[in-house]
């Protein structure tokens, strides 16, 4: 470690570690201060340290916009007691060994707050004295204590709920793995500091107390010396120390007192973008009525008869002035955005072109005036951003890049309503509320929440819209938090899988077959337009992609389409050969590993009975179809209780038939066929679709 830079060409001399020395240099003044006896200027300085000490870290905690931003508050806390404490030891050294020879015997400060601040009366600062440990003790440092408690039971209990929202975030691809391990860190660090703040508040408490001790100790002490050792009278040995004391308690107490509303401040803020004066001054001032009622309280007191009607009269005066002036201010912004929002002078209306027609985007979000900040590139936008991480998290995982998203704003719609569009069509529609968040619940919560009752968008989850304030104990209760911005770009990326397939056009696979080219264009020659055709390849391709198999292995799709050669057959059977080809894939994506595959499968005798409607043209009875989808459904609910992937194994003839006709209603269902399974792959049967009618 450097402590020291001699480098000439850095400029000079410095101290990139100068900081580090900060903590022993106050460990050895404290050391000084208890075994060292100091002279009366040494005090003066130190006290006055203290004061200016104090005033910093009320300072700084009111500035801060988050607790985590003053992390070092707990161990500040204890420094500044012990700071006090160490004070306190040698003020009350030079007090019974030097007051006898006068008020500036233990220094100015002492006596500057023994003889003005009380005025000489060391019965009046003896109760002054008392009034601020009191409110000290019994006040401050009580209620400090007991936000920082309650604050760290809180924090640890939402930790599971905090931790349940970023993995949701990570796993929706709004966040990457970088800002999921901070925002782990950050909660993981406001439970410590609020633990920490709960055990630190216990020092200023015990301070409070040794400042009580310390009084009577100084109080007795000095009168035993004055009166036996120094011939003093009893009155004059009384008022001398007594008033030394009192000022030597007040210089330690008010420091303490403003450390403990710092410490006040510190753990009852609220995290906003604004520090606490800020918020004071902004939720205070913000309506001119509160502010008009408040004056005409103010007045009728200021006309009762007895009652200090000038300053009254003042207060009510001012109080309505800061109304109407807010008030007119509010007046102005209103004419100004109608001024803004009134359109021009309309121009002629040239001939129609061709420039007036607007062709259908393929992908497009539509949204109220309320959600017009979560798109406008000018405000936050903070939707524009996950939408970007959605459709690169989907090229990664899917295969091929989603068209661009058209954002407009819609008057037509409802103010919170947004809807989602594919080539012009609505595939998704929902409600969101800026400055709100939505409190899913998962289906293992302890409490109920108070705010509006809907649905989540994306799984038709139940959920709530609940108010900041009321999201860590939403947190607590087992609920999954999250904002605005999150449930509209995770109903986005919901949709986006589901349709995958109808926005690969014959433009996007052009593109998969020129970047495949760099590699491998040999195999692309051989096969497209050769063996099949670039709308033949599309039509494969989408088939893979309406049942959930990515398309990022086109090596291997092309590969096994360029080995049927000139048999190659229709489209489905071309398909069925590329899922073989892919099974160890398709394997991979619902089993990772090789762990037990535990699968459903279907009852040997409903399998022939599907068999036999296979070879008569492939149509199922009325009564046995709606058998068949219900049977289905149970094995599929039992399926997912367990905990187990909602596969389907069936063979492999079966398979297409069984896969269009389920998974028109059971969408989350997945079939695959005995054949795409590898060898060396263990299958259990844990659900068996038909049993009861075997049976």
């Amino acid at each position: 470690m450097k402590f020291l830079n001699l480098n000439p060409a850095s400029g000079g001399f410095s101290l990139p570690a100068g900081r580090v020395l900060a903590g022993p240099v106050l460990i050895l003044l404290i050391m000084s201060m208890l075994i060292l006896p100091l002279p009366p200027f040494a005090l003066d300085l130190f006290f006055t340290f203290n004061i200016a000490l104090s005033l910093m870290v009320l300072l700084v905690s009111m500035f801060t916009l988050r607790a985590l931003d003053f992390a070092a508050f707990p161990a500040v806390l204890l420094f500044t007691t012990l700071l006090r404490l160490a004070l306190n030891v040698a003020s009350t050294r030079v007090v019974l060994m030097e007051g006898h020879n006068g008020g500036a015997a233990a220094g100015k400060v002492i006596e500057a707050f023994g003889q003005f601040l009380v005025g000489g009366n060391f019965a009046v600062g003896l109760v002054v004295f008392l009034i601020l440990v009191v409110i000290n003790f019994m006040v401050i440092t009580k209620g400090a204590g007991r936000i920082a408690e309650v604050g760290a039971r809180f924090m640890l209990d939402a930790m599971p709920g905090k931790q349940m929202a970023i993995d949701a975030d990570l796993n929706a691809g709004l966040i990457g793995e970088e800002d999921a391990r901070a925002r782990r860190t950050e909660v993981s660090q406001e439970a410590d500091f609020y633990g920490s703040m709960d055990g630190a508040s216990k020092f200023v408490r015990g301070d409070a107390v040794a400042g009580l001790v310390i009084m009577a100790v100084n109080v007795i002490g000095g009168l035993l010396i004055g009166t036996m050792q120094h011939d003093l009278s009893f009155g004059e040995a009384a008022r001398t120390y007594t008033l030394l004391t009192i000022g030597d308690g007040l210089v330690a107490q008010i420091p303490a007192l403003v450390i403990s509303t710092a410490a006040g401040v510190t753990v009852s803020r609220v995290n906003t973008d604004q520090d606490v004066g800020q918020q004071m001054i902004e939720q205070l001032l913000t309506n001119p009525r509160v502010l008009y009622l408040a004056a005409g309280v103010m007045g009728l007191l200021g006309l009762v008869p007895g009652m200090p009607n000038l300053v009254f009269l003042l207060f009510t005066a001012a109080l309505a002035g800061i109304a109407w002036m807010m008030g007119k201010r509010r007046d102005d912004e209103l004419v100004r955005e109608q001024m803004v929002s009134e359109p021009a002078a309309q121009p002629q209306v040239p001939e129609a072109s061709w420039d007036d027609v607007e062709l259908i985007d393929t992908l497009g979000l539509e949204v109220g005036h309320r959600l017009i900040p979560l798109v406008d590139q000018r405000q936050e936008a903070e939707l524009l951003g996950r939408i970007k991480s959605v459709r690169k998290k989907f090229a990664k995982e899917v295969g091929f890049l989603p068209p661009v998203v058209h954002i407009r704003d819609d008057l037509e719609l409802s103010p919170n309503t947004y809807v989602i569009t594919l080539k012009g069509a609505e595939v998704g529609r929902g409600e969101a509320y800026p400055g709100k968040w939505l409190a899913i619940n998962p289906g293992q919560v302890t409490g109920e929440l108070q705010g509006e009752i809907t649905e989540e968008p994306a799984f038709g989850l139940p959920a709530v819209w609940i108010d900041s304030t009321q999201r860590e104990q939403a947190q607590v209760y087992g609920y999954t938090v999250v904002d605005a911005g999150t449930v509209v770009a995770t109903h986005f990326n919901h949709l986006l899988h589901r349709h995958c397939a109808e926005m690969l056009g014959r433009q996007e696979v052009q593109q998969l077959l020129d970047k495949l080219s760099g590699d491998s264009n040999s195999l692309v020659e051989e096969v497209v337009p050769k063996t099949v055709s670039l709308t033949t390849l599309q039509r494969i391709l989408q088939n893979l992609l309406d049942e959930d198999v990515p398309i990022r292995d086109l090596r291997t799709i092309l590969d096994t389409l360029a080995d049927q050669g000139e048999q190659a057959g229709d489209v489905h059977e071309l398909t069925a050969r590329v899922r073989l080809a892919l099974g160890r894939v398709l394997t991979h994506q619902w089993f990772p590993g090789n762990a037990e595959m535990r699968v459903m499968g279907i009852d040997s005798q409903l399998e022939q009975v599907l068999s036999q409607a296979l070879e008569g043209g492939g149509a199922l009875e009325p009564g046995l179809a709606d058998t068949l989808m219900a049977q289905a459904a149970a094995a599929l609910d039992r399926q997912e209780t367990a905990g187990d992937p909602p596969v389907l194994v069936v063979r492999h003839g079966l398979r297409p038939l069984l896969s269009h006709f389920l998974r028109r209603r059971l969408r989350q269902l997945v079939v695959l066929s005995q054949a795409e399974i590898p060898d060396d792959r263990m299958v259990k049967i844990s659900n068996v679709i038909g049993e009861r009618t075997a049976a």
